[in-house]
């Protein structure tokens, strides 16, 4: 395959609930390295679906060249997955046992076609993600999530696709790994398309195609071209939203004038009616003359109303809303106050290779945990929010904790967020639980559709709104890859709250970008010899 390309043509889509999610989509990929950004819920992983051949649109078609391959959003590993069925290579390896024990039905030799040498090739596609040496049979279960996204990865590599299509490939990767997908990413010769708001990977697309209720619209490459032409675009949106809500306030003021004017008008006619001493038939006639009159211009005044309000609400709809996070102060705490103590601590799982951990918490410090995949780094917040027990040693936590983990795992997935911030916060007004998931973008029809319903960013909010509203604020805040499926906007709203929380902070995240901006004062890394905890 030569040319590989993806096309849409007039192509929309409803979900289920009746809800359109799009519409009247068209666009065109093709060999041209592309990103796809938008916010949360507005459609993304619905659209590579529909790309991909797995969703039918409900108008419109999906013209597509070759074989797609496609890299869906990781979430929680499903029950027994091994690294083979991961990789999508399981059928063939399954296949080539039982050949190996002696089959000769023909649907074996089938399935295995030209893969003989699938089992050579995954070893060789995992030794590539820096997983040499892990078995087939290796439940994912025992994985991190980085090297759970890595197996996916190699089985995306090693699919010999002629276009693929990425979701959010470098979540929960470490930053050698987020180096060697940007890097792998750049030699792929065929199709490529990633779902990504990771800053890094950005720039090394050529092109960026957004998603909004609006339709697709194509920047140039690059996030900060992105970021430049897309605040262009926004701006010139916000002055047209300007002048159309002017030009209604002159609408509106000019048919006041004219309506004063009309009563002005008939009250003189009606006075000098009777002045004139009419006869009361012609009286009557003039009247109902005034009136008909008057019911016209008022349905010109209402179409005129309807046309203004119209041209406003178009307007608006151009403009992106903003996403706000408004947190309570965490109980006061003295610099010299003791949150939490770790001493001769070894991490459940063999993390940090077991070894033992020292580690003190005085005060409101802001600490950025960093280090290679399934090093320990969840492993530690887990055992400081109580969820899990050291294997050995002691840990002491004073005060209130609050732990988001990168699976949302504290969400009931057949709840809805709304439901789930009023256990949260139960003595709050609904009406501001709904405002603030609002500001963090759950409107409130999405805020009442079960947690499972919602994308992986709107997971990732509801999830941030039962911590960070809570009724009891945490004086020790403990995020595990907070910014993962988090759009750009959202990300930055993040960044903006961390940097102002008053309390205590350990925040686990390979992205350097969002670290940099959260004014931390100290790195913890678990990748040295022994962790190491130095000023940031």
């Amino acid at each position: 395959m030569t040319n590989p390309f993806l096309t849409l043509e007039g192509v929309s889509y409803v979900l289920p609930d009746g809800r359109p999610l799009f519409s009247s989509l068209d666009a065109h990929f093709d060999l041209q390295p592309t990103a796809l950004v938008g916010r949360n819920g507005v459609g993304k992983s619905v659209l590579t679906r529909l790309l991909a051949g797995q969703l039918s649109p409900s108008a419109g078609r999906c013209l597509r060249s070759g074989r797609v391959h496609l890299l869906h959003q990781r979430s929680t590993p499903k029950p027994g997955e091994t690294v083979a069925q991961l990789a999508g290579a399981a059928p063939v390896l399954d296949a080539l046992a039982r050949i190996a024990g002696g089959s000769v039905a023909a649907a074996d030799f089938e399935q295995v076609g030209d893969g003989w040498d699938t089992a050579a090739r995954l070893a060789a596609a995992l030794e590539r993600q820096g997983l040499g040496g892990l078995a087939p049979e290796h439940p994912v279960a025992a994985l991190s999530g980085g090297e759970a996204m890595q197996v996916a990865l190699a089985g995306a590599w090693l699919s010999q696709a002629d276009f693929l299509i990425l979701d959010e490939p470098s979540n929960h990767l470490d930053r050698g790994a987020r180096a060697r997908l940007c890097e792998q990413l750049q030699g792929w010769p065929r199709g490529l398309l990633v779902v990504s708001h990771g800053r890094a990977l950005l720039d090394t697309m050529a092109r960026i195609v957004e998603l909004s209720p609006r339709g697709l619209r194509s920047y140039g490459g690059g996030h900060a071209l992105y970021a430049r032409q897309r605040a262009h675009v926004q701006a010139q949106a916000e002055t047209r939203l300007a002048q159309r809500k002017h030009e209604r306030r002159r609408g509106e003021q000019a048919l006041r004038v004219q309506q004063e004017r009309r009563e002005r008008r008939q009250a003189r006619g009606d006075r000098e009616g009777r002045e004139a001493n009419q006869a009361p038939i012609l009286l009557g006639g003039a009247r109902q003359r005034s009136q008909a009159s008057a019911g016209r211009q008022a349905q010109l005044h209402d179409a005129l109303r309807t046309r203004l309000d119209a041209r406003v609400s178009e307007a608006a709809a151009e403009v992106a809303p903003q996403v706000e996070v408004v947190l309570r102060l965490p109980p006061a705490v003295s610099q010299g106050h003791r949150l939490a103590r770790l001493d001769g601590v070894v991490l459940p799982f063999a993390a940090a290779g077991g070894q033992a951990l020292d580690l003190q918490l005085d005060g409101r410090p802001r600490i950025g945990v960093v280090g290679p995949n399934g090093s320990g780094k969840s492993t530690l917040l887990q055992v400081l929010a109580g969820r899990l027990p050291p294997l050995a040693g002691h840990c002491r936590v004073q005060g209130p904790v609050a732990w988001l983990d990168q699976h949302h795992g504290g969400l009931d997935p057949a709840r809805s967020a709304f439901a789930q911030l009023q256990d949260a916060d139960p003595g709050a007004d609904p009406a501001g639980l709904r405002t603030r998931l609002a500001q963090l973008g759950l409107d409130a029809a999405r805020a009442e559709l079960p947690s499972a319903a919602l994308s992986g960013g709107e997971r990732l909010k509801a999830a941030l709104a039962c911590v960070l509203y809570a009724s009891r604020p945490a004086s020790l805040l403990l995020l595990d890859e907070p910014g993962n499926h988090l759009d750009l906007e959202s990300l930055q709203a993040l960044e903006t709250m961390l940097r102002a929380y008053a309390g205590a902070l350990l925040v686990v995240s390979h992205d350097d970008a969002l670290l940099e901006r959260l004014a931390l004062s100290h790195r913890l890394d678990t990748g040295a010899a022994r962790w190491r905890l130095a000023p940031w």
